[in-house]
C-alpha cells in the first residue's frame, strides 16, 4: 500500500509542502518547533483511524465548515489520513446500508465519534430520530466503543441554539449524556474548520486529545479571548468606538464593543486562523463576535447588538473606557494562570504517552 507521500507525490504535493503543512500545524497547536519531525512521521503512516460522524440535532454548519478544511483539504483527510466510515452527508451509501456502514465500524471498536448537534431528552427523544433509533440511543451505543469523541460545534459542545430558552426539545450537550470516554469541545457556529482539522492530526500523532481547558476546549485554540489579538484592540484602547453600523468610526476599522461585540468574554483563535482560507473574520468584516463558542451562548450573550450583559464590575451603562481600564485589573490575573496553562500544554503534548481526561476535568499539569 502507498505511503501518504507517495499518494501526495501523485497528486504533485511535494515532500517539502508537506513538511510546511506539518510545520504550521506545529505552530497552530502551541508545541516546540522540534516536534514538526514527529508530526509528519505520524501523518505520513498508513494506519487511517476510524471515523463515525454523527448529526442530531444540528444545521450541518460544522459540515460545511469542514468541507472547507485547507492543508490538506476534505478530500485528503478522507482518503489519505482518516477512514471516514460513517457521515450521512458525505458518504455516497443511504438508508440500511449506510446503517450497515456504521455498524460494521462499530463492532471493531477503538473508532473516534464525531457528534454533530444537540441530542433531545424531552419526550423519550423523539425530536431526533434515525433509523428508528433516538439520537440518544445512538449516542449511548456508540460511545461504549469509541476511543474519543470530538464534539464539533456548540450544539454538541454545550446543547447550542436547541437549548436556547425555552429549550422545547430539551436539548442537552453530549457532555451532559458520558463522562467514561476522553471528550474534546470544539465549540463555534461553526467551529472552524483548521480546530477540527489540527485536533484530528494531534490525535493522529500522540494517539491521545490535546490539552483541554475546564470545559473541555483544546487549549491551542481556546486559550486566548478574542478580545486580547483582535486587530480592533488598539482602537478599544484608545478609546475610538464605532457607535452605529456604517458611522465613520465603523468604516475606519474602529472597536465594536459599543455595538455588542462579545470578544472581551469570549475564548477562541479566530483573530488568528479566520475563515474561508485565512481571508477574514467576522470582527474584521464589520460585525461583533457574539460569543458562539461560549456555554449557552445564546442566552447569556444577549442582546447582540448591546454591551456585554453580565460582565463581573460592569453595568450595561458603564463606559467603554471604563471598561478597558477595569479589563485590564479584573484579568491579569487570569493571563498570569492562562501563561501556568499554555506551559502545562506545552508539557502534556510533549510527553503523548500521558493519558487523555475526561471534559471538563483538569489535567495533571493544570
Amino acid at each position: 500500500m502507498a505511503t501518504l507521500l507517495e499518494r501526495l507525490e501523485a497528486n504533485g504535493i511535494s515532500r517539502r509542502s508537506f513538511l510546511t503543512y506539518c510545520a504550521s500545524l506545529t505552530t497552530m497547536l502551541a508545541l516546540p518547533a522540534s516536534l514538526t519531525p514527529q508530526i509528519a512521521n505520524a501523518l505520513s503512516k498508513v494506519d487511517k483511524p476510524s471515523i463515525i460522524w454523527r448529526e442530531f440535532q444540528d444545521c450541518a454548519g460544522n459540515t460545511e465548515s469542514f468541507l472547507r478544511s485547507r492543508n490538506p483539504g476534505v478530500a485528503d483527510l478522507i482518503l489519505d489520513l482518516l477512514s471516514v466510515d460513517y457521515h450521512e452527508t458525505i458518504m455516497a451509501a443511504a438508508g440500511r446500508q449506510a446503517e450497515a456502514a456504521s455498524d460494521a465500524a462499530a463492532k471493531k471498536g477503538g473508532y473516534i465519534l464525531v457528534v454533530e448537534g444537540s441530542v433531545p431528552l424531552k419526550d423519550d427523544g423523539v425530536y431526533c430520530t434515525i433509523a428508528g433509533k433516538t439520537a440518544k440511543q445512538h449516542l449511548e451505543e456508540l460511545s461504549k466503543g469509541a476511543a474519543a469523541i470530538v464534539n464539533v460545534g456548540t450544539c454538541s459542545s454545550y446543547g447550542g441554539i436547541p437549548a436556547a430558552n425555552p429549550n422545547p426539545t430539551g436539548a442537552v450537550g453530549v457532555p451532559s449524556l458520558v463522562s467514561n470516554v476522553p471528550i474534546v469541545n470544539l465549540p463555534g457556529c461553526p467551529a472552524n474548520a483548521d480546530n477540527i482539522t489540527a485536533t484530528f492530526v494531534h490525535y493522529l500523532t500522540f494517539g491521545s486529545l490535546p490539552a483541554r481547558d475546564q470545559l473541555g476546549r483544546p487549549l491551542f485554540a481556546y486559550g486566548e479571548r478574542i478580545h486580547d489579538s483582535c486587530e480592533r484592540r488598539a482602537h478599544f484602547d484608545a478609546g475610538q468606538f464605532a457607535l452605529a453600523f456604517g458611522d465613520e468610526g465603523h468604516r475606519k476599522g474602529w472597536c465594536l464593543y459599543k455595538l455588542g461585540c462579545k470578544g472581551p468574554n469570549t475564548f477562541n483563535n479566530c483573530p488568528a486562523i479566520r475563515w474561508n482560507g485565512g481571508t477574514s473574520w467576522p470582527v474584521g468584516a464589520g460585525h461583533g463576535c457574539v460569543g458562539c463558542s461560549e456555554p449557552e451562548f445564546w442566552d447569556a450573550m444577549g442582546p447582540l447588538y448591546q454591551h456585554l450583559p453580565n460582565v463581573s464590575g460592569f453595568g450595561v451603562e458603564a463606559t467603554a473606557d471604563q471598561f478597558g481600564v477595569a479589563l485590564v485589573g479584573a484579568t491579569a490575573l487570569a493571563f498570569a494562570a492562562h501563561g501556568v496553562a499554555k506551559y502545562a500544554q506545552h508539557r502534556i503534548t510533549a510527553e503523548p504517552a500521558a493519558q487523555p481526561v475526561a471534559a471538563g476535568q483538569p489535567t495533571e499539569e493544570d
